[in-house]
C-alpha cells in the first residue's frame, strides 16, 4: 500500500507545499488548450512527458500534497481512506495512453517521479522511461548493478538488501555473487545515475516537455523540464494545483489528467489501448524456472543520448562551454547549475585591458612634461579603463624615480586605499 511506503521512509520535516487549493479550468478552456497541445505535439520532434503522482489517484494510489495526500493528512494525523494495494492497482488511461503516444512515435521518452511500477505494467519499454525514484516492483544488485523484475512489490523502501542472491552473470560467465535490493529512495539517497542522465540528455534537446499530475516540487526531478525551455523548447504542465514552475509555461490545463488525455488521444486519432495482464512483465515473471526480466538501462544508450545532446545544445551557442558531466546533487537547485563564463567574454575583458594599459603607459612615457599634466591624463584615463574593465589604475615611482604602471582588480585594493584618490 502506498501509506506503507510512505510510513517506511525516515524522517523528513520539508516536504513542500501542501494541499493547496485545486483549480479547474471550464470545459470550453480545457478543450481549447487541448487542442492547441495536440498542435504542439504533432509539429515537434522530440516530445518529452514528465509524470508525478496525480496520474495514478484514479487507479486507487494517493497523491501526496493534495487536498487528501499522503502528505497533507499526515500533518493532520490522518491517512488516506482510499488506499489500495500496489498489486490491485492497475495502469490508468493516462498510463495507456503514453504507451501509445511512445508506440506512435508522437513521444521520444517519459520522465518520472512515481514508484507505483504502473508504467512498467502499462506495457511502457525500459527503453523509454527514467524511474528517478524508483519502483516498487524492481530490484537491483548491490555488485553488477543490473535491475530485474519482481512479481509482487517490494517489502522494504530506502535500498535495502532483500536477501536474495542476483540471478546474473559476470562476464567471465561465472554467477554474479551479489545481493538484490529495492530501488526505493530514501529522502537523502541520490538518484540512480542512468535514470538521471537519460532524464537530463532528453529533457535538453526536447522540443516540447509535457508534465502531468505533479508539483514539481521535488529537485532536481521538478527542474527537469526548465531544460527544455533552456535550449527554445516549449513547457506545457497539466495538475490541479499551482506549481513550482506555472510562470515559467508555455500552456497551463487545470483538468483532471486523464479527461485531458482522452481529448488529446481523440484529437491525435489514436486509440487508448486497455491494461492487458499478458504484456504486464510482473505477470510474466518466475524465479522458481529461472525467468527473470532485465530492466537495466545499457550504459551504450546512455552514451548515445549524451552525443545527441552535445550536438544540439553545446552547439547552439559556440560561447556556452559544453557540460557533459551528469552529477547533480538531490538537494542541489536549478539556479546553481550554471555553466561555465565564454571564453570569449574573458577574452574579451583581457584585451580591454591591455589596450587601456598601453595607453596610459604611452602617456606617462612620451608626451607629459609636468606633474600636473601626469596627474590629469593619468586621472582621464583611469576613469576609462575603471568604466569599462573594473580595474584601478595607479602609478607608483620606484627606487630609481622612474614611474610604473600598475593595473590593480578592486578586490585586490585594500579598503582603506578605495576610499581616496591616490596621490602621485
Amino acid at each position: 500500500m502506498s501509506c506503507n511506503y510512505a510510513d517506511g521512509l525516515s524522517h523528513y520535516s520539508n516536504k513542500g507545499k501542501l494541499g493547496l487549493k485545486e483549480k479547474f479550468d471550464s470545459r470550453e478552456d480545457v478543450g481549447s488548450k487541448v487542442v492547441q497541445l495536440a498542435e504542439w505535439i504533432s509539429a515537434t520532434k522530440h516530445t518529452v512527458i514528465h509524470t508525478g503522482a496525480g496520474i495514478s489517484t484514479s487507479a486507487g494510489i494517493p497523491d501526496f500534497r493534495g487536498p487528501n495526500g499522503v502528505w497533507t493528512l499526515e500533518e493532520k494525523g490522518l491517512k488516506p481512506e482510499v488506499n489500495i494495494s500496489f498489486d490491485e492497482a492497475v495502469p490508468t488511461k493516462t498510463h495507456m495512453a503514453i504507451v501509445k503516444l511512445v508506440e506512435s512515435g508522437k513521444v521520444q521518452y517519459v520522465v518520472s517521479q512515481n514508484i507505483d511500477g504502473l508504467h512498467l505494467r502499462s506495457g511502457l519499454p525500459r527503453t523509454h522511461i527514467a524511474e528517478l525514484h524508483g519502483n516498487m516492483f524492481i530490484e537491483q544488485c548491490n555488485q553488477c548493478g543490473h535491475q530485474f523484475v519482481r512479481k509482487h512489490p517490494t517489502s522494504t523502501v530506502g535500498q535495502k538488501c532483500l536477501e536474495t542472491p542476483c540471478p546474473g552473470f559476470r562476464r567471465n560467465g561465472r554467477p554474479c555473487r551479489g545481493k538484490l535490493h529495492d530501488t526505493i529512495l530514501d529522502w537523502e539517497h541520490s538518484l540512480p545515475e542512468n535514470d538521471l542522465g537519460m532524464a537530463d540528455f532528453h529533457s535538453c534537446i526536447a522540443d516540447l516537455s509535457i508534465c502531468l499530475g505533479t508539483t514539481l516540487q521535488i529537485v532536481p526531478s521538478g527542474n527537469l523540464p526548465l531544460y527544455t525551455k533552456k535550449f527554445g523548447g516549449r513547457l506545457v504542465i497539466c495538475n490541479l494545483q499551482p506549481t513550482k514552475h506555472d510562470r515559467k509555461a508555455d500552456l497551463i490545463i487545470h483538468s483532471y489528467v486523464d479527461d485531458v488525455m482522452v481529448q488529446l488521444m481523440k484529437l491525435l486519432d489514436l486509440p487508448i489501448p486497455e491494461y492487458s495482464r499478458e504484456k504486464d512483465p510482473t505477470k510474466l515473471v518466475s524465479g522458481d524456472s529461472g525467468a527473470y526480466t532485465d530492466w537495466t538501462i545499457p550504459d551504450s544508450n546512455v552514451k548515445i543520448m549524451r552525443t545527441l545532446y552535445e550536438e544540439k545544445c553545446c552547439k547552439q551557442s559556440k560561447k556556452r562551454a559544453c557540460k557533459t558531466d551528469i552529477e547533480r546533487k538531490d538537494d542541489l537547485h536549478f539556479e546553481q547549475q550554471k555553466r561555465k563564463k565564454p571564453k570569449e567574454e574573458e577574452m574579451y575583458k583581457n584585451s580591454i585591458c591591455t589596450s587601456q594599459t598601453q595607453d596610459v603607459t604611452e602617456i606617462v612615457t612620451h608626451g607629459l612634461e609636468s606633474k600636473s599634466n601626469v596627474t590629469a591624463a593619468v586621472k582621464g584615463d583611469q576613469e576609462d579603463v575603471r568604466d569599462n574593465t573594473e580595474y584601478e589604475v595607479k602609478i607608483e615611482n620606484d627606487s630609481e624615480g622612474k614611474s610604473e604602471v600598475i593595473i590593480q582588480h578592486p578586490q585586490d585594493i585594500p579598503p582603506s586605499e578605495l576610499q581616496h584618490e591616490h596621490n602621485i
